[in-house]
């Protein structure tokens, strides 16, 4: 979608410099962007980028303003000022209908400027509010809820009684609301618990693909507003995780957990059972959480990238600590005895 420049800038707030009227359809890299394109700058060290780039106009900092040779928008954040100028020049589809091969109980509630894509099923009693797209093949349990504007991609499955805020999107292979893994063990086997809670999802909430989010056993997984949740991620059942929460692909947090707000977790994190996590806490990727972590702050476990001899030597010295801690301790034992002495 076509937009002026000078539009853009009210959009975010910017500092503008240059022709308001150059037109503006596409956002690309600084380095190989053509007339009619937006880039950004977020680093200094692409700043020599800027006197050769044929962008129509630049998103930067003031102290790169100087060195920029085309239209520039100058903000404090050029990260955030492309992700909005972005969300307007590449809008969603406007799609309303219901394809002829969806299949739809005649209890549910549609609005008339829904969306349900081919092959899509929507259960018995559920509500889709206005303005919510349900892609091709997506099945879409009894009593579902899902608020106004949602989007749920192909091939996502929402199963019975979950409840899904406004905005929330949903990618392809997302799971809603599917058992968790409660179990009883007898003897040698293992009796199936029903899983009677729900799955509750705040309003801009966004899930990834292939990322499954379990009902909760008897109360309700919630997961709040504002969380955004990447690609194959396991949610276990009870688990709660606060406010704007941000989580990296296949991380995996085990039933009954809670998350606090304005959390980050990287990449490959497990998270065990039954554990908190305060507010504001990074927990950089790959990391084992086997216990509550009670304050704010950076934290990080797993072993960093060596070459392979090298992490040979530090797997056998790592066999190795607890004696070596205790002939350290005996040898500071026998020092301070000699220092008697």
């Amino acid at each position: 979608m076509e937009q002026r420049l000078q539009y853009l800038a009210e959009l975010i707030g910017a500092e503008f410099k240059g022709d308001g009227d150059c037109l503006i359809n596409r956002v690309e890299a600084l380095d190989s962007a053509t007339s009619g394109a937006i880039s950004f700058l977020t680093g200094s060290k692409y700043r020599s980028e800027l006197q050769n780039t044929a962008a129509s106009a630049v998103i930067l900092k003031k102290e790169d303003s100087e060195s920029c040779s085309v239209n520039c928008l100058i903000v404090d954040n050029p990260y955030l000022g492309y992700a909005k100028i972005a969300q307007v020049l590449y809008p969603d589809p406007d799609r309303r209908g219901v394809a002829p091969s969806a299949v739809v109980a005649e209890s549910a509630v549609i609005d008339d400027s829904c969306y349900v894509g081919p092959n899509a099923v929507i259960g018995e009693k559920t509500v889709l509010e206005s303005g919510v797209e349900i892609g091709a093949g997506c099945v879409v349990g009894d009593n579902v809820e899902i608020a106004k504007d949602s989007k749920i991609h192909a091939n996502a499955t929402i199963y019975d009684r979950s409840i899904l805020g406004e905005r929330v999107i949903l990618y392809s292979g997302a799971v809603i609301g599917s058992d968790g893994f409660g179990l009883a063990p007898d003897g040698d086997k293992w009796i199936k618990i029903p899983q009677i809670g729900r799955v509750i999802l705040g309003n801009d909430v966004e899930v990834g693909a292939n990322t499954t989010i379990d009902r909760g056993a008897i109360e309700d997984t919630v997961i709040f507003d504002g969380v955004k949740l990447d690609n194959q991620i396991q949610i276990g059942h009870n688990v709660r995780i606060g406010e704007n929460t941000a989580i990296a692909g296949c991380v995996g947090i085990a039933g009954s957990t809670e998350i606090g707000k304005n959390c980050t977790i990287g990449g490959a994190t497990v998270i065990n059972g039954h554990l908190k996590v305060a507010d504001n806490v990074h927990i950089t990727g790959r990391s084992m959480v086997t216990k509550s972590v009670r304050e704010a702050g950076v934290y990080s476990s797993g072993t960093p990238l060596q070459t392979n001899r090298d992490w040979h030597k530090s797997a056998i010295r790592f066999k190795q600590l607890d004696e070596m801690a205790k002939r350290l301790k005996k040898a500071e034992k026998e020092i301070e005895i000699g220092s008697k002495n």
